[in-house]
């Protein structure tokens, strides 16, 4: 794998779920296992707006049965699929699941996008008693030193004004949505990857910014950038550390 100039960079940033499946980060095996043990049970777990199934996945191996929803049937056709994890297309705001038979909903990298009083209502009807709802998020991410600077600015100033307002709710942490539920706290966590610049460069396809900012004419903010950072990572195939704190929050319904 390459990275380009010209149109094979902007094409590189067209691709859909395939590259979402592809090169979104995979949360640490620690947070599946803490939303089990924190759950009343482990019999049914439901991901919401779980994308191409990386939380739901993972689930698998401490619940029963889970159920891994998203609105967009391109992000369910590149979900794995393996028992006894099953995907349905659906909305935030409208579950297809039994009342009170949850033990866990959580959505991770979702909840901003959702209208969450209707979502909260939601989860209220399908949770069993002592039921978790988890909110997990992570922001942008932490580089090598040589690095750090210059992706932060393009996320932030370059790339930046193609973000939609509810991202800011993620760059928050969701510290400052509505959760009324008797929130606990969870421990500190962060997912870590060693990416080639040609797969950090297939994580940034990812982001919705930058689908906008190409689908708006201005592909060649995201050519700069690339080039850039090409220039200053060196070797493309040499490894470097990117790191993503995890931000949460959980509680009981």
């Amino acid at each position: 794998m390459s990275v380009e100039r010209g149109d094979h960079v902007i094409n590189w940033f067209q691709a859909g779920g395939q590259h979402y499946a592809r090169f979104r980060p995979e949360h640490p095996p620690a947070l599946a296992a803490f939303l089990a043990a924190a759950s009343p049970d482990t019999c049914f777990a439901v991901d919401v707006g779980g994308g191409s199934g990386q939380l739901a996945a993972q689930l698998g191996a401490h619940f029963d049965s889970v159920l891994g929803l998203d609105p967009s049937a391109d992000q369910i056709a590149h979900a794995p699929v393996s028992e006894p994890v099953r995907y349905a297309q659906a909305s935030a705001e409208h579950l297809p699941v039994s009342d009170r038979s949850t033990s866990l909903v959580a959505a991770a990298q979702a909840a901003h996008w959702f209208d969450l009083p209707a979502f909260y209502a939601e989860v209220r009807r399908i949770a069993r008693a002592g039921a978790v709802l988890a909110l997990v998020s992570y922001g942008v991410p932490k580089l090598d030193e040589e690095l750090d600077e210059r992706f932060a600015h393009f996320y932030r100033n370059e790339i930046g004004p193609f973000w939609p307002p509810e991202r800011r709710r993620v760059d928050r942490g969701y510290a400052d949505l509505d959760f009324p539920f008797a929130e606990f706290a969870p421990p500190a966590m962060a997912m870590r990857k060693a990416w080639s610049l040609a797969e950090l460069v297939g994580y940034v396809s990812t982001w919705s910014a930058v689908k906008h900012a190409v689908k708006q004419g201005h592909g060649q903010v995201i050519e700069c950038f690339v080039m850039d950072l090409a220039t200053r990572w060196g070797d493309p195939e040499t490894r470097r550390s990117v790191t993503w704190p995890i931000n949460m929050r959980t509680g009981i319904v």
